[in-house]
């Protein structure tokens, strides 16, 4: 079976390029419409397993688009987008037939959890689990383990695993862990991240096995290699 198709309605296009990026990186087939109507027409060219749509929109909002897609029997789940976070504004988004609301500025690994419910809802996704030597993770349940000894995490340092998991071997810079962990909300010139390396290699048992890549960032790698 083919991964799940993604539509990203937004026309900011740095940030539904971001979108695009990491989500491609997940395994996802991305496409991104910048209008109501290029959005409608790449769904009538393609049905999406899952639309990604921004409120603001040059030429429709995203809630009006959001009721014609459901008005048209398009049954895909939709996780709207906004700046706009006060409760009115999520309540109007879910009663125009979106399933999920997310307020920017949002950390990327919030939006993955988020749309791997709504895929697994719509029957699209199946059960994740992520392995790496003896470490596992089962992300649905959010349990880790190494070997048969079950790991501890708060919902951080889960994130931050999983990430990991997820890009075995890969240096990842400070900027994309920041970026998918925590969102705009922190300067990678923060310590947080050595903090939460650090609580990691402890919970692990095993300082060595995410390196430090000096002056780049970090890597899940076995010793040696």
């Amino acid at each position: 079976m083919l991964p799940a198709r993604i539509l990203i309605v937004d026309d900011e296009a740095a940030f539904a390029d971001f979108l695009r990026q990491g989500l491609t990186r997940e395994g996802y087939r991305t496409t991104v419409a910048q209008s109501a109507g290029d959005g409608w027409d790449a769904v009538l060219a393609e049905p999406a397993d899952l639309i990604i749509l921004d409120v603001m929109l040059p030429d429709l909002d995203g809630m009006a688009l959001c009721r014609h897609l459901r008005r048209e029997g398009q049954a895909m789940p939709i996780l709207m987008l906004t700046a706009r976070d006060a409760i009115s504004d999520r309540v109007d988004g879910l009663d125009a037939g979106a399933d999920d609301y997310l307020p920017k500025p949002f950390a990327f690994a919030e939006l993955l959890a988020r749309v791997r419910a709504l895929l697994r809802r719509s029957g699209r996704d199946g059960a994740e689990v992520l392995t790496f030597a003896d470490l596992s993770m089962d992300v649905d349940l959010r349990e880790a383990r190494r070997g048969e000894r079950r790991i501890h995490l708060s919902p951080k340092e889960h994130d931050l695993l999983a990430h990991f998991l997820r890009h075995p071997r890969q240096v990842l810079t400070r900027e994309i862990l920041f970026a998918h962990i925590w969102g705009d909300g922190y300067e990678a010139e923060s310590n947080v991240l050595e903090v939460y390396v650090r609580r990691l290699r402890r919970k692990l048992g095993d300082p060595e096995l995410i390196e430090t890549v000096h002056g780049v960032g970090y890597a899940l790698r076995e010793a040696g290699s």
